[in-house]
């Protein structure tokens, strides 16, 4: 089935770039020029993937996110001019999944459109019921539960408790963690994995400033204890 990708920038300019560098890579994509249409043709409809300029007109692309992810799960690029890290990472809080600066080059975007889509099919090889202590885990159904009580994760949250319960143990290096969740090249990103496990602590952990299930393995990485 062919992907569906929504484009939401105000530049029209950019929006046609977009919708032929898609189209030619074999997705179908529709557009919006605003976050109000945005949201609207979201909500409306079932997109595969969303690429999103923080400067809209009507509402910052954060505020979007906001909005967006009270009710959807779909991976949200960011499309931006915009490279200040301290931006960056406000976008990943509110919910975006990977971070693209323009101006961009169209192989790196196609790339890592099909890697933030491949990491939503489901994989037949492995178990499809992850438990580590009180946390359950149907890789099936992406449902996720503390004590028979379920808890709601974004696509890279979910991928990287997915990881941390499979690895379950083991200190897991920042770069390594890097490259299994975003891909090849990200392995200096370290602002992404400080945003996400920063973002799944306050999800799965009791008191997220003393965790308990993630822990920091100093100058390594991280270690899933359950």
């Amino acid at each position: 089935m062919t992907p569906h990708i929504l484009i939401i920038d105000d530049d029209p300019s950019i929006r046609r770039l977009l919708a032929m560098t898609l189209a030619f890579a074999g997705f179908m994509t529709e557009t919006a020029a605003t976050g109000k249409d945005g949201l609207k043709k979201g909500s409306d409809k079932h997109f595969d993937l969303i690429l999103l300029d923080l400067g809209l007109p009507d509402m910052s692309g954060v505020k979007f996110l906001e909005r967006y992810r009270k009710d959807e799960e779909t991976p949200v690029i960011i499309v931006s001019a915009i490279h200040d890290e301290l931006d960056k990472i406000a976008a990943l809080n509110a919910g975006a999944d990977d971070y693209v600066t323009k101006p961009f080059s169209t192989d790196e975007l196609i790339a890592r459109i099909q890697a933030n889509l491949r990491r939503l099919l489901p994989t037949s090889t492995i178990p499809s019921l992850l438990v580590v202590g009180a946390i359950t885990m149907d890789i099936s159904c992406r449902v996720v539960t503390i004590d028979n009580i379920s808890i709601k994760l974004t696509p890279k949250e979910f991928k990287l408790l997915r990881v941390f319960m499979e690895n379950h143990g083991k200190a897991l290096t920042h770069s390594w963690l890097l490259k299994t969740i975003w891909g090849i090249g990200y392995q200096h990103e370290t602002h992404y994995l400080r945003v996400f496990i920063n973002q799944l602590r306050q999800k799965i952990e009791a008191d997220p400033t003393r965790p308990k299930r993630i822990v920091t393995e100093t100058g390594i990485g991280y270690r899933f204890v359950g």
